[in-house]
């Protein structure tokens, strides 16, 4: 189970390494899966990336207060409207776009009621 854990954060923590390149890819979401699996496999490299000096500071934020940088909020903000404004130009399913589109305005809500740095 161990490694199971260490090979599930070690993805996460290449897939959060990705994100810092493309902008359509989650950074701290895939940091903080990382981190609950090292604790669980290995905490010694959970510590590694609270320690990392370009990974820690999100995780720490997070950790400590639940803060989203500005600019990751207004990234997912952004990503989530243009989701649902494609769902509809795609689909023009209107009951199906009302329904993403309460939930993603919902996980805005949330997002932007975090603390920013």
């Amino acid at each position: 189970m161990v490694l199971l854990y260490r090979g599930l954060g070690v993805a996460c923590v290449g897939l959060a390494g990705v994100g810092l390149v493309l902008p359509l890819m989650p950074t701290t979401v895939f940091l903080l899966i990382a981190l609950w699996a090292f604790a669980r496999g290995s905490p010694e490299w959970a510590e590694r990336v609270r320690t990392n000096p370009r990974f820690g500071p999100m995780v720490r934020d997070w950790e400590e207060r639940h803060a989203i940088p500005p600019r990751a909020k207004a990234l997912a903000v952004g990503m989530m409207a243009a989701s649902v404004t494609i769902l509809w130009l795609a689909s023009r399913n209107l009951v199906v776009t009302l329904v993403v589109g309460g939930v993603l305005a919902a996980v805005s809500g949330y997002i932007l009621t975090r603390p920013s740095d």
